[in-house]
């Protein structure tokens, strides 16, 4: 007898509850959930001369927004700073960037 057998007659007796898989938790999914289409582009504006990396297009809130600052940042081992819906990178990392965000589910330009 193996695992699968004692699991269903556990459930079968009432000793563990009987859970299925709904539709929104499918949803849920870190790869499906990010539908965002993200801009990676580089800028030099007010910046005095620095080259900076943004990503543009987030529609997530400014905590989640934090987060994946947070985690491209220590990939990176870099600065950099989100707010307002993009996170910019400090220094030219466009080619960087760009797998990092497709290993996390975005899709990027």
């Amino acid at each position: 007898m193996d695992w699968k057998d004692l699991l269903s007659q556990k459930v079968a007796a009432g000793e563990l509850p009987y859970e299925e898989s709904s539709e929104q938790d499918k949803a849920d999914t870190p790869n499906e959930k990010k539908a965002d289409t993200l801009s990676v582009l580089l800028d030099k504006k007010g910046r005095k001369g620095k080259t900076a990396t943004l990503i543009v297009g987030f529609t997530c809130d400014d905590a989640e927004l934090k987060e994946i600052a947070a985690k491209l940042k220590s990939k990176l081992a870099t600065g950099g700073s989100s707010r307002d819906g993009e996170i910019l990178i400090q220094g030219d990392r466009l080619n960087d960037i760009k797998p990092i965000l497709r290993e996390m589910g975005y899709k990027v330009k």
